[in-house]
């Protein structure tokens, strides 16, 4: 007879647990206090460190050439890398907004947005450019809706 494996029972298990619960597991787990953030965070951490620790971590040389491909895509700047690549239009993909009755069609780049042929790096930059006042860029084109996050 084979012996079932508990991990996936105890990851599911994840979802129904208490956050109390969830938090005093942080802190058996990882002998640190909890952090202050969300519940998913939470959930997601703790079923990484759970397989962590029942099945093995991820290999030194698999750490050291996710480093490189990260280096590789953000040239090792922190604040490249901050920047959500996946809400980020796909270059090409042209956003059109009518502001004060003219049509304002702006090109997003690989490097970020053009403009009337002007390069911009930041879409709420092109959206002051535009309008001539403070704006986020994402809001202006709708490309962020609030009710989203509530």
């Amino acid at each position: 007879m084979t012996k079932l494996d508990p991990i996936p029972a105890r990851l599911a298990a994840l979802k129904d647990t208490p956050t109390v619960d969830l938090k005093k597991q942080w802190r058996e787990l990882f002998d640190s206090a909890p952090p202050p953030y969300n519940r998913r965070y939470l959930e997601s951490r703790l079923a990484y460190r759970i397989q962590e620790l029942a099945y093995g971590g991820l290999k030194s040389e698999t750490i050291s050439r996710l480093g490189r491909l990260g280096d590789e895509l953000d040239g090792g700047d922190r604040k490249t890398s901050r920047i959500r690549t996946d809400l980020m239009p796909i270059a090409g993909t042209r956003l059109i907004r009518e502001w004060q009755g003219t049509e304002q069609v702006v090109t997003v780049t690989l490097n970020g947005f053009e403009w009337q042929g002007r390069p911009y790096k930041s879409i709420s930059a092109l959206a002051r450019a535009i309008t001539g006042t403070q704006w986020n860029g994402w809001v202006f084109f709708g490309l962020k809706n609030h009710r989203s996050r509530a």
